[in-house]
Protein backbone atom coordinates (compact mmCIF):
# COMPACT_ATOMS: atom_id res chain seq x y z
CA UNK A 1 0.00 0.00 0.00
CA UNK A 2 1.21 3.20 -0.66
CA UNK A 3 1.15 6.47 1.99
CA UNK A 4 -2.23 7.54 0.76
CA UNK A 5 -3.83 3.73 1.54
CA UNK A 6 -2.33 4.72 4.83
CA UNK A 7 -2.72 7.83 7.04
CA UNK A 8 -0.72 6.95 10.79
CA UNK A 9 2.88 6.91 10.84
CA UNK A 10 4.85 6.13 13.52
CA UNK A 11 8.50 7.28 13.51
CA UNK A 12 11.18 6.00 15.70
CA UNK A 13 13.65 8.98 15.30
CA UNK A 14 17.94 8.25 16.54
CA UNK A 15 20.93 5.90 16.31
CA UNK A 16 20.51 2.85 17.04
CA UNK A 17 24.58 2.56 17.85
CA UNK A 18 24.78 5.45 19.92
CA UNK A 19 24.05 4.28 23.44
CA UNK A 20 20.66 6.07 24.72
CA UNK A 21 20.02 7.88 21.35
CA UNK A 22 18.85 4.43 20.13
CA UNK A 23 15.74 4.59 22.38
CA UNK A 24 12.79 5.66 19.36
CA UNK A 25 14.17 3.03 17.14
CA UNK A 26 13.95 0.09 19.85
CA UNK A 27 10.94 1.31 20.91
CA UNK A 28 9.69 1.20 17.23
CA UNK A 29 10.04 -1.72 16.81
CA UNK A 30 8.19 -2.93 19.97
CA UNK A 31 5.53 -1.31 18.89
CA UNK A 32 5.43 -2.64 15.38
CA UNK A 33 5.28 -5.60 16.81
CA UNK A 34 2.08 -4.64 19.55
CA UNK A 35 0.61 -3.04 16.49
CA UNK A 36 0.79 -6.11 14.13
CA UNK A 37 -1.79 -6.48 12.27
CA UNK A 38 -3.20 -2.84 12.35
CA UNK A 39 -3.87 -0.06 10.13
CA UNK A 40 -0.47 1.48 11.35
CA UNK A 41 2.67 1.99 9.53
CA UNK A 42 5.97 1.81 11.74
CA UNK A 43 9.25 2.79 10.52
CA UNK A 44 13.45 3.99 11.30
CA UNK A 45 14.94 7.02 10.79
CA UNK A 46 18.08 8.77 11.17
CA UNK A 47 17.87 11.77 9.84
CA UNK A 48 16.86 15.00 11.02
CA UNK A 49 15.54 18.51 9.78
CA UNK A 50 14.99 18.87 6.03
CA UNK A 51 15.07 15.17 5.29
CA UNK A 52 12.10 13.96 7.75
CA UNK A 53 10.39 16.29 6.22
CA UNK A 54 10.23 15.02 2.83
CA UNK A 55 9.90 11.50 4.28
CA UNK A 56 6.31 12.04 5.97
CA UNK A 57 4.67 14.41 3.55
CA UNK A 58 1.19 12.57 2.43
CA UNK A 59 0.08 10.97 5.80
CA UNK A 60 -2.62 12.88 8.01
CA UNK A 61 -0.96 11.92 11.47
CA UNK A 62 2.37 11.16 12.36
CA UNK A 63 3.78 10.36 16.12
CA UNK A 64 7.71 10.75 16.24
CA UNK A 65 9.34 9.10 18.93
CA UNK A 66 13.16 10.54 20.00
CA UNK A 67 15.65 11.30 22.92
CA UNK A 68 15.78 14.25 24.56
CA UNK A 69 18.11 15.77 26.87
CA UNK A 70 16.83 18.70 29.57
CA UNK A 71 18.92 20.26 32.42
CA UNK A 72 15.77 19.13 34.89
CA UNK A 73 14.65 15.61 33.27
CA UNK A 74 15.57 11.85 35.02
CA UNK A 75 15.94 9.53 32.95
CA UNK A 76 13.12 7.88 31.51
CA UNK A 77 10.58 10.43 31.86
CA UNK A 78 8.47 10.63 28.46
CA UNK A 79 7.79 13.86 27.24
CA UNK A 80 4.64 14.25 24.83
CA UNK A 81 5.17 17.38 22.64
CA UNK A 82 3.05 19.22 19.42
CA UNK A 83 4.61 21.39 17.11
CA UNK A 84 3.50 24.14 18.81
CA UNK A 85 4.58 23.71 21.47
CA UNK A 86 8.03 22.20 20.53
CA UNK A 87 11.60 21.96 22.68
CA UNK A 88 14.00 20.55 19.87
CA UNK A 89 14.81 17.06 20.73
CA UNK A 90 18.24 15.56 19.49
CA UNK A 91 17.23 14.79 15.86
CA UNK A 92 14.58 16.43 14.93
CA UNK A 93 17.20 19.15 13.94
CA UNK A 94 20.79 18.69 13.20
CA UNK A 95 23.77 20.72 13.48
CA UNK A 96 23.89 20.41 9.63
CA UNK A 97 20.22 21.28 8.74
CA UNK A 98 17.84 23.32 9.79
CA UNK A 99 15.46 22.32 12.62
CA UNK A 100 12.13 20.62 12.74
CA UNK A 101 9.78 23.86 12.91
CA UNK A 102 12.02 26.13 10.21
CA UNK A 103 11.44 22.71 8.01
CA UNK A 104 7.49 22.30 8.67
CA UNK A 105 7.28 26.46 7.55
CA UNK A 106 8.81 25.88 4.84
CA UNK A 107 7.35 22.55 3.55
CA UNK A 108 4.15 24.30 4.37
CA UNK A 109 4.97 27.83 1.86
CA UNK A 110 6.39 24.84 -0.91
CA UNK A 111 3.62 22.85 -1.20
CA UNK A 112 4.25 20.26 0.62
CA UNK A 113 1.88 18.25 1.82
CA UNK A 114 2.08 18.60 5.64
CA UNK A 115 0.51 16.20 8.19
CA UNK A 116 -2.81 17.44 9.74
CA UNK A 117 -1.32 16.34 13.41
CA UNK A 118 1.47 15.38 14.70
CA UNK A 119 3.26 14.50 17.81
CA UNK A 120 6.94 13.83 19.27
CA UNK A 121 6.84 11.27 22.08
CA UNK A 122 10.52 12.28 24.02
CA UNK A 123 12.35 10.01 26.20
CA UNK A 124 14.57 11.72 28.59
CA UNK A 125 18.32 10.02 28.33
CA UNK A 126 21.67 10.03 29.58
CA UNK A 127 24.28 9.69 26.87
CA UNK A 128 24.00 9.82 23.36
CA UNK A 129 27.64 10.49 22.17
CA UNK A 130 29.11 6.95 23.09
CA UNK A 131 29.20 3.91 20.73
CA UNK A 132 26.71 1.00 21.82
CA UNK A 133 23.90 -0.91 20.90
CA UNK A 134 22.92 -1.24 24.35
CA UNK A 135 21.19 1.37 27.03
CA UNK A 136 23.27 3.09 29.43
CA UNK A 137 22.60 1.33 32.74
CA UNK A 138 19.73 4.56 33.88
CA UNK A 139 17.57 3.85 31.31
CA UNK A 140 17.96 0.26 30.69
CA UNK A 141 16.69 -0.13 34.41
CA UNK A 142 13.67 1.80 33.51
CA UNK A 143 13.24 0.61 30.04
CA UNK A 144 10.33 -1.59 30.44
CA UNK A 145 8.48 1.39 32.16
CA UNK A 146 9.10 3.59 29.19
CA UNK A 147 7.60 0.69 26.81
CA UNK A 148 4.40 1.02 28.71
CA UNK A 149 4.22 4.50 29.21
CA UNK A 150 4.64 4.86 25.12
CA UNK A 151 2.20 2.45 24.61
CA UNK A 152 -0.48 3.81 26.76
CA UNK A 153 0.23 7.30 25.09
CA UNK A 154 0.06 5.85 21.76
CA UNK A 155 -3.34 4.17 22.16
CA UNK A 156 -4.72 7.53 23.32
CA UNK A 157 -3.55 9.17 20.05
CA UNK A 158 -4.04 6.56 17.80
CA UNK A 159 -7.90 6.99 16.39
CA UNK A 160 -9.57 2.86 16.93
CA UNK A 161 -10.13 2.84 12.92
CA UNK A 162 -6.67 2.55 12.62
CA UNK A 163 -6.08 -0.38 15.41
CA UNK A 164 -8.89 -2.86 13.85
CA UNK A 165 -6.89 -5.53 12.96
CA UNK A 166 -6.86 -6.51 8.68
CA UNK A 167 -7.37 -9.80 9.39
CA UNK A 168 -9.59 -10.96 11.91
Amino acid sequence: MNKSDKNVLVLGVGNDILTDDGIGPKLCDFLKNKYEGTELIFEKLNVGGLEILEFIQGYKTVIFIDAIKTSGGNIGDVYLFTPNDFKETLHLSNLHDTNFITALELGNTVGFDIPENMFILAVEIKEDMVFSEYFTEELASRYQDIKMKVLNILNELIPNEFLIAEKL
